[in-house]
C-alpha cells in the first residue's frame, strides 16, 4: 500500500493539523508562499514519489489566492511523481454559483472550479457539505461529499434543549432540518417561508409550524453575512419562541456579519472550523466552534485503506 502523506496550503493550518494529529501523523514538508510580485510559490521539500497524497485546503477567503495554492500544489505534486492526490477541501467555494438562474448571462463558476482541479491532476475530492450536492456532478472524478451534520447533532443532544423544535432558514433546507429532526428525537419541524409580495415591499417571513414556548434550533450549511437567519430569528421570537440556535457546518462571516451577530436576538452561533475564524469573530461570546478533525480524519484513512466513506454515515 503507498505510504499516506498529508499536506497543507496556508487557508486552514490549525485544521490541517489537528486531521494529522488524528491520524498520528505529520504534515508534509512544504514551502508554500509567494514570490515578491505576489505570485504563488510552492516547492515540495520531501520525496513523495507513488505516494497516497492528501492536500488539505478550504478555497475560502481569500478565494481566488486559496484555490490557485491548491492548484500550484496540484501541480508540483503530480511532477513529482506523486500516486494518488486527493484534495481536501473542507469548504469548497464558490459553491454558490452553481446554475443560471432564468438563464441569465452568468457563469457557472462551481463547474469551472470543477474543470480548474481535474485539469492539473486531481485524482479525487473529499469536501464538507456542499451548498448543492449535484455539483458533484461536475467532476470528472469522484467525489466524497461529507456531511458535518453528525458533530453538529451530537453538539445537540449535549444541550439542555427545552422542547426542542428544528427550524429550517427558507424552503431549500428542508431536507437537511427533516433529517437533523429525525436524529434528534423525531422532534418537530418548523419551517421559514421568505417571500416579497411585490417589488420594494420588505420581505415576509412566513412561520410554517408552532415555535411558541419551544427552543428553537435552525439549522443551515452556510452562515455569509448571517442577516437572513438573524431576522428570521426575531421572526421565531416574535412567535413566542424561548431560546434561538444557529447551528452551520460554515461560518463565512462576511461583511457586516460582526455586527448582525452582536445585535443578534440568537442565543448562540455553533458552527465548524471548516474556515478559519478571525479574531474578532472568535471574541463574540455568541460564538462556538466545534471541529471537523476527527470525521475527516476517518475519511482520509477510508479513502487511503480503501473503505466505504458512506458507511460513516449509516444509522
Amino acid at each position: 500500500m503507498p505510504d499516506m502523506k498529508l499536506f497543507a496550503g496556508n487557508a486552514t493550518p490549525e485544521l490541517a493539523q489537528r486531521i494529522a494529529n488524528r491520524l498520528y501523523t505529520s504534515l508534509g514538508d512544504a514551502a508554500v508562499g509567494r514570490f515578491s510580485d505576489g505570485e504563488v510559490s510552492v516547492q515540495i521539500n520531501e520525496n513523495v514519489r507513488g505516494g497516497d497524497i492528501f492536500i488539505i485546503q478550504s478555497t475560502c477567503a481569500p478565494t481566488n489566492d486559496n484555490l490557485m495554492e491548491l492548484v500550484v500544489m496540484v501541480d508540483a505534486l503530480r511532477r513529482a511523481s506523486a500516486g494518488r492526490i486527493t484534495a481536501v477541501i473542507p469548504y469548497f467555494g464558490y459553491a454558490r454559483q452553481d446554475r443560471r438562474v432564468r438563464s441569465a448571462r452568468v457563469p457557472i463558476t462551481a463547474k469551472v472550479v470543477a474543470d480548474f482541479l481535474s485539469s492539473v491532476g486531481v485524482d479525487r475530492v473529499l469536501t464538507v457539505d456542499l451548498h448543492a450536492e449535484q455539483i458533484q456532478g461536475f467532476f470528472d472524478v469522484p467525489v466524497d461529499n461529507v456531511f458535518g451534520s453528525p458533530i453538529l447533532l451530537e453538539d445537540m443532544l449535549q444541550k439542555d434543549l427545552d422542547n426542542p423544535i428544528v427550524v429550517s432558514p427558507d424552503i431549500g433546507g428542508v431536507v437537511r432540518a427533516r433529517a437533523i429532526a429525525k436524529l434528534l428525537n423525531d422532534t418537530d419541524m418548523a419551517i421559514i417561508d421568505k417571500r416579497r409580495p411585490r417589488a420594494n415591499v420588505s420581505q415576509v417571513m412566513h412561520i410554517i409550524g408552532d415555535v411558541a414556548d419551544r427552543d428553537c434550533v435552525m439549522v443551515d450549511d452556510m452562515i455569509d453575512t448571517g442577516g437572513t437567519l438573524c431576522k428570521a430569528a426575531e421572526a421565531l421570537k416574535e412567535r413566542g419562541a424561548k431560546r434561538v440556535f444557529a447551528y452551520a457546518t460554515h461560518p463565512i462571516f462576511s461583511g457586516n456579519a460582526i455586527q448582525n451577530i452582536k445585535n443578534s436576538v440568537i442565543d448562540e452561533f455553533i458552527v465548524c472550523d471548516t474556515i478559519p475564524l478571525t479574531p474578532e469573530i472568535k471574541a463574540l461570546e455568541k460564538v462556538r466552534t466545534l471541529t471537523l478533525s476527527g470525521m475527516l480524519a476517518e475519511a482520509i484513512r477510508r479513502i487511503s485503506n480503501e473503505e466505504s466513506i458512506s458507511a460513516m454515515f449509516e444509522h
